[in-house]
């Protein structure tokens, strides 16, 4: 199995419904690192309203010194990176020109999510404003929302202006219900799914082991595939780099000559 990545984790404790005390962020970090994954992006919720702020500012990065310094103290093979789950509100942008907001390892890609019901030409206008600020919207549990599994021609528009979808491990055991699992599966035999991610929430509920999510996902896709959106694809967000784009088998030929794999023209 190769080693993985995940862009999406709320390991830091006490600032959202995630890890609760620093104990459990260990064990959440050492839990990701036995399961092989070799990084891991800390993504709290961010700009909620009236809930959590969790804007960029010293209280993020002494937490997340904290909890990065003590995974190292405790010799855990995994690397813990900076970043936030930012939910989508009008004055997004003006928060990101702000320096209010963390992307994603401090490169170009933003972790955005949405309200479950939310209208998607909303979330459309969202998304372009982020981009025409030269940066990436990282779609959070695509799968999760009402508007993507009512109207999944969304999907597709969204892989034509090189919106990477992360989908949650979760949805592929059942976790957040019978729709979400089948709009998940559907994104991986269309080759929507630019990135896997854990979600994880706690080491007892919604944990960071990703072992298991891969190995079931080895019965139905290419190995090929799944290093791509559990390693490839998160790596190079991490290190602000292009995303590789993944084909359904009746489009190889004709889009790419037999290839398996394409790499965005920009991202």
């Amino acid at each position: 199995m190769e080693k993985m990545i995940d862009i999406h984790a709320h390991i830091l404790p006490g600032i959202d419904d995630g890890a609760a005390d620093i104990g459990e962020a260990l064990h959440m970090a050492r839990m990701a690192a036995d399961s092989g994954v070799t990084a891991i992006a800390a993504t709290p919720h961010c700009n909620i309203p009236g809930s959590n702020g969790n804007y960029a500012g010293r209280e993020y990065r002494e937490l997340f010194r904290r909890v990065a310094g003590a995974a190292e103290q405790a010799e855990i093979p995994i690397q813990i990176l900076p970043g936030a789950e930012v939910f989508a509100t009008w004055d997004l942008p003006e928060l990101l020109r702000d320096g209010k907001i963390l992307t994603l390892n401090g490169s170009r890609y933003l972790l955005v999510e949405f309200a479950f019901d939310e209208d998607p030409g909303f979330a459309g206008d969202v998304l372009d404003r982020i981009r025409a600020m030269n940066l990436v919207p990282v779609i959070a549990h695509a799968e999760r929302y009402e508007f993507v599994r009512e109207i999944p021609g969304i999907l597709q528009e969204w892989r034509e202006k090189h919106y990477p979808i992360q989908v949650n491990k979760g949805s592929f055991h059942g976790r957040f219900g019978r729709r979400a699992r089948a709009a998940a599966e559907y994104m991986m035999k269309e080759r929507l799914v630019s990135v896997i991610a854990s979600d994880a929430h706690g080491s007892y509920q919604r944990t960071p082991c990703m072992k298991d999510t891969y190995q079931m996902l080895q019965e139905n896709y290419p190995e090929k595939y799944l290093q791509v959106i559990f390693e490839e694809n998160p790596r190079r967000i991490l290190k602000n780099q292009k995303l590789i784009r993944c084909m359904p088998k009746q489009k190889l030929q004709e889009r790419t000559g037999g290839r398996e794999c394409e790499v965005f023209q920009r991202a």
